[in-house]
């Protein structure tokens, strides 16, 4: 049996696991402070008492040893004797974490081995490096050739280069092919916190009014579902997004022209993904918000880039290999 601890923040971490479970032979239980939701290969879905909730937090690094473990917390305590409950019942080959240092080394510590979704950015820091050094193996959602700069020799090792996972990874994208009509930007947003994009984007849009400007997320409301997600990127001439991992997989996936525009995130996970899509030319890749006189510029440079390079950080089989891997470790681990 292989467990699959699921993040609350954004959707990006629930749409990746949603993406390798429908490869998996065998049916997942999920861990996770989202509601339950059934889907292909979820057998089971034990739904955690939030950990964050409340105003005052004593104490949430014990040390600086940890990321979030503050003294007391009632959720705290009843999630983690909830994960233990289960292992003791379940006695899993092994526990997928995306991501939790707290939960990797919960679960370790309790002798099941554990498969961490790696991060991009900084991650020298106390508890990175426990869960990381404990971890049996680690899964990064980029290919070899972005392997992260600055990673011991030993996390190198037992890494497992997927590609950018995505829930369209399965889908044919459509050739980008001239059409009549203005220059097209889908504004592809998530919402996993950080500040509101809805000002620049406004600024943005009125500095480029020859282009037509479509929104999925971005401020305002304006969610639509997956499949609207999809066929809007495949209307885009070029995508407008941020660095998040899920995000910039489902651009990827899509082979659209793209800006990825960092968010501040602790160990400065988006800074490192826009530039290392910058530096090797997959994408344009911003640390910040441009002037507002720069859009128009920016756009175009987008456009006459393409989309061509995106296979280099996303094959289109992420998902499935990295199903095969996490199936064959468990079948293999002891």
């Amino acid at each position: 049996m292989i467990g699959y601890y699921v993040h609350h923040r954004g959707r990006g971490h629930l749409h990746r696991m949603q993406s390798i479970a429908r490869h998996l032979p065998e049916r997942l239980t999920v861990l996770s402070s989202l509601s339950a939701r059934a889907g292909h290969g979820v057998a089971d879905w034990i739904e955690l008492p939030a950990d964050d909730s409340g105003t005052v937090f004593t104490e949430p690094t014990a040390n600086g040893t940890m990321h979030w473990t503050p003294r007391h917390h009632e959720g705290l305590r009843a999630r983690m004797a909830l994960i233990a409950a289960w292992i003791a019942a379940a006695n899993p080959s092994l526990v997928v974490v995306d991501v939790s240092v707290e939960v990797a080394t919960m679960c370790r510590l309790m002798g099941v081995p554990t498969v961490v979704m790696a991060m991009r950015g900084d991650r020298s820091d106390r508890p990175h490096t426990l869960a990381y050094d404990a971890a049996h193996a680690l899964v990064a959602p980029w290919t070899r050739e972005f392997a992260a700069a600055g990673w011991h020799d030993s996390w190198q090792r037992k890494t497992f280069y997927a590609g950018a996972i995505s829930r369209f990874g399965h889908l044919r994208p459509s050739v980008k092919t001239a059409h009549a009509g203005p220059p097209r930007v889908l504004v592809l947003w998530g919402d996993g916190g950080g500040a509101d994009p809805t000002a620049p984007l406004a600024q943005a849009q009125t500095a480029a009014t020859d282009w037509q400007w479509r929104f999925a997320g971005g401020g305002g409301g304006r969610r639509v579902d997956k499949d609207a997600v999809w066929d809007l990127l495949q209307w885009a001439d070029v995508a407008l997004t941020h660095g998040g991992q899920n995000a910039v997989a489902e651009v990827a996936a899509s082979r659209t022209p793209a800006i990825v525009i960092a968010q501040s995130r602790p160990h400065g996970e988006q800074h490192a993904t826009a530039a290392a899509l910058d530096k090797a030319g997959v994408a344009i890749g911003l640390a910040d918000w441009p002037a507002s006189r720069q859009w128009p510029a920016l756009l175009n440079r987008a456009l006459a880039h393409g989309g061509g390079q995106w296979h280099r950080w996303a094959p289109p089989d992420g998902a499935r290999r990295t199903a095969e891997f996490l199936a064959e470790t468990a079948g293999t681990i002891r």
